[in-house]
């Protein structure tokens, strides 16, 4: 009996990946690691349309803050800053009494950015991790408040500075609100994704009491959103308007009810309006360039983190 032992065959060459026949399917960016994507000429032209775009109202309050009254009402108006600009400035700033005004509004812009943050934050958390009763009723008020007009508050509100004796004094601008609706949906809709239940868990097993869990675990997963959250509370309530205007008086002004005296006249100088504008808009400036970095640099990392 004879027995023949199996053939070896070499194997033959990988099967080669189907092309897709006249360049269809293939992807349009094809990119691979640490590769970014080019722009175009139309991807550029969009972009300096829209950065002109964007600059070009501080451009102007500029050139106006820089002419006379005549000149900036002259058809077509100028387009290139003229030599008034130092006279301007100094005439809104005494005229309108805005050092004082500045220093109110970052007294009332940063008390107000500072509680929102903590006061929201808390809520977020508790909104977003804790079980406790009435935790969707209660969540459900809160996002009902928005759909409030704030202009149906406006009387009871300004009764109840009154009573307590906060008539135009920065209280009555700084206390009623310290915490907004908006605030709390935002911190509670990040936290829900960017702050698993296993890291709170993980601290209660180490021991931790609730406030350390906020501190060493709550506040650093929450931090990219903080910085979105204070920027946005800090420029409105620098510009807000209407309810300072009520409650203070000229004598205790911020920026914006400063900026409203300078207008309020028969024929308001437009140059010296301009010239107010663009002093009160410096402070932001400032604030983008000194936290600029570290806010976007919180939004990629809540990006990455999601």
């Amino acid at each position: 009996m004879t027995t023949t032992s199996p053939t070896k065959t070499a194997p033959g060459p990988a099967p080669a990946p189907l092309a897709p026949a006249d360049g269809k399917g293939r992807s349009r960016f094809r990119i691979g690691a640490g590769q970014q994507l080019r722009g175009g000429p139309f991807t550029y032209a969009a972009l300096i349309v829209v950065g002109l775009g964007s600059i070009f109202p501080l451009y102007w309050t500029l050139v106006a803050a820089s002419h006379d009254q005549q000149r900036v009402l002259d058809s077509p108006p100028p387009l290139v800053p003229g030599g008034r600009l130092w006279s301007n400035l100094q005439a809104a700033w005494e005229q309108a009494n805005l050092g004082k005004a500045i220093v109110n509004s970052v007294i009332v812009a940063g008390c107000i950015t500072a509680a929102t943050l903590f006061f929201c934050t808390l809520a977020g958390y508790a909104f977003a991790k804790m079980r406790f009763r009435g935790r969707g009723a209660l969540m459900t008020a809160v996002i009902a408040t928005l759909t409030i007009p704030p202009q149906l508050s406006v009387v009871p509100l300004f009764m109840m500075m009154s009573d307590i004796g906060w008539g135009g004094k920065l209280e009555s601008v700084i206390f009623p609100t310290l915490v907004g609706a908006f605030g709390v949906f935002f911190m509670r809709q990040y936290l829900l994704e960017a702050l698993p239940y296993e890291l709170i868990e993980a601290a209660k097993v180490d021991g931790a009491s609730n406030i350390r869990i906020v501190w060493n675990v709550v506040l650093p997963a929450a931090r990219p959103a903080m910085m979105v959250l204070g920027m946005l509370t800090f420029v409105q309530a620098w510009n807000d308007f209407f309810w300072p205007f009520l409650a203070l008086n000229q004598e205790n002004p911020t920026i914006q009810v400063a900026l409203g005296q300078l207008s309020a006249s028969y024929t308001p100088d437009q140059s010296i309006v301009m010239a107010g504008a663009l002093i009160s808009t410096l402070p932001l400036l400032l604030v983008f360039v000194v936290f600029g970095k570290q806010i976007v640099g919180g939004i990629m990392a809540g990006a990455v983190k999601g």
